[in-house]
């Protein structure tokens, strides 16, 4: 039969009540008592019910990770970055993917909501005031990462995407671009990755670039997108240079290229966006805009912890810094 608190307790000569606060990290508790109960656990092979522990602390010691797209190259990063800190605070993690759906992110939430998860990290294809509202009317206490909303009701952690896209493009300008197109995320969604059509833009407007929508081809972010969108692009216009939402999007756009004839970067330069390991081996070797990735999962699971320890932060609204990777895909 396995043993029980009882058990640990009568083996440490000590209450079932201390038992329970070195089990769950109370701080009351003398340190050769804690080696005492530690000693007998050890001994006894106890393992706490965790179910049971949840239900009279409503606390689960997981921390929900929700991200659209798993298989995206950005997202593990991201994830590992949050894991090594939950790990650190003794948290474990249960990770969601939403697939880009709203009605299965929301499926998702509620089930984490239902397994009593302490906080949860939210990375989104689109901040729907729909979900937002929905994980207030929850109460989950959460972090936004790679995002944030307009309002700024919930912490976050991001870069400066707009600024970011823009300083892209202009060094395409720079270097004596005219004619740039854009293939990424439609710019009325109301997330990360739409900043940077406005980016593109911006750059565009001050160097009295017009905006073309024969430039333009909105999809998602995978290397597919950058293959249509670049295909699509060139039977109506030419062009010198490709801006692109992400680094996967950068490749299918290359091997477009490539497969019409045209060299990059000889003929056409094509800029990336997150620099993700491929885009450093990917031929030729892409010039990028880098996200610090693991940075964002460690530095908003700090803050989730902190939340939820009721602990001051010094900013609930974190702009990580970005980098420009020159490479070999822009002349």
């Amino acid at each position: 039969m396995a043993a029980s608190i009882k058990d640990v307790a009568r083996e440490a000569g000590v209450s079932i009540a201390t038992v329970s606060r070195v089990i769950n990290k109370v701080d009351v508790v003398n340190e050769e008592t804690k080696k005492k109960v530690n000693d007998a656990i050890k001994k006894l092979g106890y393992s706490p019910n965790i179910v049971a522990q949840s239900l009279k602390t409503q606390r689960s010691r997981s921390i929900g990770i929700l991200v659209p797209d798993i298989s995206s190259q950005v997202y593990p990063e991201i994830v590992r970055g949050a894991e090594d800190v939950a790990n650190m605070y003794d948290y474990s993690i249960i990770l969601c993917n939403s697939d880009f759906d709203i009605d299965k992110e929301k499926k998702y939430i509620k089930v984490m909501k239902e397994k009593m998860v302490d906080g949860l990290l939210y990375m989104s294809s689109s901040l729907d005031p729909e979900i937002l509202q929905y994980i207030q009317d929850l109460n989950m206490k959460t972090v936004l990462v790679e995002t944030t909303e307009d309002e700024k009701i919930l912490p976050s952690v991001t870069i400066d995407n707009r600024q970011a896209a823009k300083e892209a493009v202009q060094l395409l300008i720079d270097r004596g671009h005219k004619k740039i197109a854009y293939i990424g995320i439609k710019k009325d969604r109301k997330n990360a990755w739409a900043r940077r059509y406005y980016g593109y833009a911006d750059a565009l407007n001050e160097a009295n670039l017009p905006l073309e929508e024969d430039l333009t081809y909105y999809g998602d972010l995978k290397a597919q997108t950058g293959y249509k969108g670049i295909n699509s692009i060139l039977e109506k216009t030419e062009v010198d240079a490709v801006f692109c939402g992400s680094d996967e999007i950068a490749m299918g756009v290359i091997n477009g290229l490539r497969d019409k004839g045209i060299s990059v970067p000889e003929q056409v330069s094509v800029m990336g966006f997150n620099d993700i390991y491929e885009a450093s081996i990917f031929y030729p070797k892409i010039t990028t805009v880098a996200q610090p990735l693991y940075d964002m999962g460690s530095v908003s699971m700090r803050i989730l912890v902190k939340i939820l320890r009721n602990e001051p932060s010094e900013q609930d609204h974190l702009v990580l810094p970005f980098q420009i990777i020159e490479r070999d895909s822009v002349k």
